[in-house]
């Protein structure tokens, strides 16, 4: 990439792998990377893990595979307009998801509950646990064997408690020292995907309304230019561009911010980057009006009382999964079984944590529902 910021992520000046491997004649490591994650296992199930909707409430929802396509194409583009390296934040974007439990959320909360006494769960390290260990596809090594790079922007955050048990990658949360800028930028798409998508699907499911959204600054700000450019417009055409220049003005706003960020101190090197304060980040107006949204959709969304409903539901069959498999390993899969001979409650919970939705319900049935399985 010739038009590359020296301070960039540099695939030739790679910190490494655990494992050493020659190099691609026709890929870079972080290329090379993008490449193991798309075609891990634990990609293709984000299709059926859904992001606040259970999966097979409609085929329209995001799930967490297209969310993770959708976070891959902006951070690309924000990698671009600040001359940073765009295939280190696909990686990183592809894979930020590949820990997280079926049922979004509350799966997450409800295992997280069920490990409490065990190290508990939190899906960013189960994330690095799917690409370092539990992904075993090749003859030399468990995991993906990722470069550190992209194994540094899978951790967005960490415990010192566990990070003193990460090796390389959890010493920058000791050191208190700054991951890549692809790493930084790449939680910022993150958030901004997560944020807009759930006003539509939200707005599809008619849990939230227009009406409502009206009254936070973003939405609204940007509802009054579609209605003053269109006026007799439909509601569904209504939404769509008043979501996408919501995005617009938050991914514009976050590069411009962001480059007069890294302009001031004049860093050299990624070496500079790390002992920098995180540079990438909004406005202080823009992250104002940001802060606004995700509180209204945690309470109008998020704490809805038919999502609470559901993940009610949904925290009883991970919980109920997590008793029964717990209390009997025989019921695992062999290969969870041999996991659970060294460290039980971690191979049962890497189980359920790699469950999709439709299985996690359908294995809840198979050991709950006698009438079916007679």
């Amino acid at each position: 990439m010739s038009n590359l910021a020296t301070y960039a992520a540099n695939p030739e000046e790679t910190i490494g792998r655990h494992f050493d491997e020659p190099a691609s004649e026709t890929r870079n490591a972080f290329q090379r990377d993008r490449d193991r994650i798309i075609h891990s296992t634990a990609f293709r199930r984000l299709e059926y893990k859904t992001q606040v909707f259970v999966n097979h409430e409609g085929d329209l929802f995001r799930t967490r595979l297209t969310h993770s396509l959708e976070v891959a194409q902006m951070a690309r583009g924000i990698a671009r307009t600040l001359n940073l390296h765009e295939d280190l934040t696909e990686a990183i974007a592809l894979a930020h998801d590949l820990g997280h439990t079926p049922f979004g959320h509350a799966g997450q909360d409800a295992l997280n509950a069920c490990m409490r006494d065990f190290g508990g769960f939190e899906h960013n390290l189960q994330s690095l646990r799917v690409v370092e260990k539990l992904e075993q596809r090749y003859a030399e090594f468990d995991g993906l064997n990722l470069t550190f790079e992209v194994r540094e922007g899978i951790l967005k955050h960490c415990s010192i408690k566990n990070a003193r048990l990460l090796g390389d990658v959890g010493q920058r949360f000791l050191d208190k020292t700054s991951p890549s800028l692809e790493a930084q930028l790449t939680n910022f798409a993150d958030e901004i995907a997560y944020n807009n998508h759930d006003i539509d699907d939200g707005l599809r499911s008619g849990l939230i309304t227009v009406d409502q959204l009206a009254k936070v600054e973003l939405f609204a700000n940007n509802l009054a230019v579609v209605k003053a450019k269109y006026p007799k417009l439909e509601q569904k055409r209504l939404i769509h561009e008043t979501v996408r220049r919501m995005i617009n003005t938050l991914v514009v706003d976050l590069c411009t911010h962001s480059a007069q960020n890294i302009a001031q101190p004049q860093p050299k090197s990624i070496v500079d980057i790390r002992q920098l304060p995180q540079l990438i980040g909004f406005s202080g107006q823009v992250a104002e009006q940001n802060q606004k949204l995700k509180q209204f959709l945690r309470k109008n969304l998020y704490h809805h009382y038919k999502v609470n409903r559901m993940s009610a539901k949904a925290a009883r069959i991970v919980r109920e999964l997590f008793e029964a498999f717990f209390e009997n390993t025989g019921l695992l899969p062999n290969e969870f079984q041999l996991s659970a001979e060294t460290d039980k409650a971690r191979a049962v919970a890497d189980y359920i944590a790699g469950m999709t939705d439709r299985f996690a319900i359908r294995e809840h049935r198979k050991l709950f529902t006698v009438e079916e399985y007679l």
